[in-house]
């Protein structure tokens, strides 16, 4: 049903699009320049490649990211906010150089425009979103869920979401238990297995949202089985409490649902992760060319320095568990991890003199440029580690591997705040910083981690 529903959101917007500007094109040539309208080259040209441009539009806006989760007032400001800004650059790119009698012609086209694109778009789209939520309202269409609790708890959930009158898209597959004892929903739902199986269920079922039947106070629990469920496209909600109300970490977007907190909910907006993509590909190519001489200044100080190569590669875990191999500067003398996997320190006999320098002015990091273009890594983004560490470090703060959720970056917040860790308690500690930025992340954040870094970067003061 995502497939088409998708499909119906985007032929609905291109004829809606198409519509508008044919009925625009005939209000500006009789009602502005007087002109008999005439079906000719531009109307054509018109009603074909302006609903490009704007399903391209929707597309960077995340209008189509999961139509499934989108309601009338959502979609109402998704459109608002859409024609408003869309009608805006088309009257700067395609009608500003009209001729006119006066400037007021001007304020009519655009707000006829506007109102032609808004009014029709937002009725195609209001009628297909009304049928969607119908369907979902009515318990035909919704999320495949997994509940995850046997006790009296997760049976008062389900039973508080089944009985609502008005479905808000929770069709259980199953329940997973916690500790194999209670199983009081084993009439009701199937008994998928034990949580120890959590992610081989998740996988079979295709599980698209997750319910704990846990109080939000049960922290450690909630820490663990959260860092295990590393699918992005999943909701995971959880039973908050007072305490998580009065804080606002509870969303109410469904008046008919029950009270539960989205605990992974995406703080960046779509058009933002595009766009942070697209800024990480422009400032690499950009850093690349423009850094030509430090890497033939760098190479040349690599070699003379100590015997060896002069890059580095090494495997470590990026985006959704999936390992990568990082490019550096070697910094160390060769065999350096003969006796297996360490962490540097300050005074670590094992780095060459020149990467003593390298590593306070970050300079060893700037190959990393090319992992960003490939896509394994992001400018900012918490920093990537090995799996060695990795194994260390969830057996004693599981929310760790939330961290794997984005991109790692060449810098990060942890890495400005904290510096290179020489040990795993110090990595954990800088963890905090990487987690905070998780759940803030946005453009201006990272431009401000940035800036922090390009001046590590020219005092030197690298930890």
């Amino acid at each position: 049903m995502q497939k088409l529903f998708r499909g119906l959101f985007i032929a609905s917007d291109f004829l809606a699009a198409a519509l508008s500007w044919a009925l625009f094109y005939y209000y500006r040539k009789t009602n502005i320049e007087h002109e008999e309208f005439s079906f000719n080259e531009t109307f054509y040209y018109g009603i074909l490649f302006i609903p490009l441009l704007w399903l391209l539009f929707y597309t960077l806006q995340g209008t189509y990211q999961d139509v499934r989760r989108l309601y009338r007032l959502k979609i109402l400001s998704y459109t608002a906010f859409a024609t408003i800004f869309g009608s805006i650059v088309l009257f700067f790119a395609l009608l500003i150089d009209d001729e006119v009698n006066t400037y007021f012609n001007y304020y009519r086209s655009l707000l006829t425009l506007t109102l032609l694109h808004f009014g029709i778009t937002f009725f195609t789209r209001l009628v297909i979103t009304s049928i969607l939520v119908r369907r979902i309202h009515s318990r035909k269409d919704g999320f495949k869920t997994l509940l995850i609790g046997g006790s009296e708890k997760a049976v008062a959930i389900y039973q508080e979401i089944e009985g609502i009158e008005k479905g808000g898209g929770n069709q259980f597959v199953g329940f997973v238990n916690l500790n194999g004892i209670d199983k009081l929903l084993e009439n009701k739902i199937p008994y998928l297995g034990h949580v120890d199986q959590l992610e081989e269920i998740i996988a079979a079922n295709r599980i698209e949202e997750i319910i704990i039947a846990l109080e939000s106070t049960e922290h450690e629990r909630l820490k663990t089985i959260i860092s295990r469920i590393n699918g992005e496209n999943i909701v995971i909600k959880v039973l908050p409490d007072m305490y998580d109300i009065l804080s606002g970490s509870v969303k109410l977007n469904n008046i008919f649902g029950a009270l539960l907190m989205e605990v992974n909910a995406e703080v960046m907006p779509y058009w933002q992760r595009v766009a942070k993509r697209a800024f990480d590909i422009f400032f690499s190519i950009l850093a690349i060319i423009l850094l030509i001489p430090v890497y033939i200044f760098l190479t040349i100080g690599v070699r003379l320095s100590s015997p060896g190569p002069i890059l580095f590669f090494q495997e470590r875990i990026g985006l959704n568990g999936k390992p990568f191999k990082i490019i550096k500067f070697r910094t160390m003398y060769i065999d350096a991890e003969k006796a297996g996997p360490q962490l540097s320190s300050t005074d670590d006999p094992r780095i060459t003199p020149i990467g003593k320098f390298m590593r306070k002015a970050r300079l060893d990091e700037f190959l990393q440029f090319f992992n960003v273009l490939k896509g394994d890594m992001s400018l900012v983004g918490p920093r990537p580690e090995r799996q060695f560490f990795i194994d260390q470090i969830k057996v004693r703060e599981p929310q760790f591997l939330e961290l794997t959720k984005v991109r790692p970056g060449i810098t990060s917040w942890g890495q400005v705040k904290y510096g290179y860790a020489e040990n795993v308690d110090q990595m954990i500690q800088r963890m905090k910083f990487d987690l905070l930025y998780l759940r803030n992340r946005s453009i201006a954040l990272d431009l401000k981690i940035l800036m922090h870094t390009v001046m590590i970067i020219v005092k030197a003061k690298g930890k």
